[in-house]
């Protein structure tokens, strides 16, 4: 199973990395890995068959998310970097920072 997993993370990464012409392979991996993980986690609904990814020119802004979810722009940045252009994962993670932090005060 753990082999599984692993094959599907160097799947992705490679498809992060063409996707995105070349770059760092660490931080690809990461991504992909994040991915995977998001996905297996995930029940299976209708909207699995809708495209999870979106054109990188629609990929909100960091300013963009940080006011709408009241994170820090670091914190939105390294949403950002850590879990690509998946816009409902981006914001549903904005919002449970924001609601641990929350919960934290």
């Amino acid at each position: 199973m753990e082999d599984d997993r692993h094959e599907k993370i160097q799947k992705r990464t490679y498809q992060i990395w063409q996707r995105e012409g070349g770059g760092d392979p660490e931080h690809h991996w990461h991504r992909a890995e994040a991915e995977i993980d998001r996905e297996a986690a995930l029940p299976l609904t209708a909207d699995d068959a809708l495209p999870r990814e979106i054109a990188s020119a629609d990929v909100l802004t960091v300013e963009e998310l940080a006011v709408r979810t009241g994170i820090s722009g670091d914190e939105a940045q390294e949403l950002m970097d850590r879990l690509g252009t998946d816009r409902a994962a981006i914001e549903q993670a904005a919002r449970s920072l924001k609601a641990k932090r929350r919960r934290a005060s």
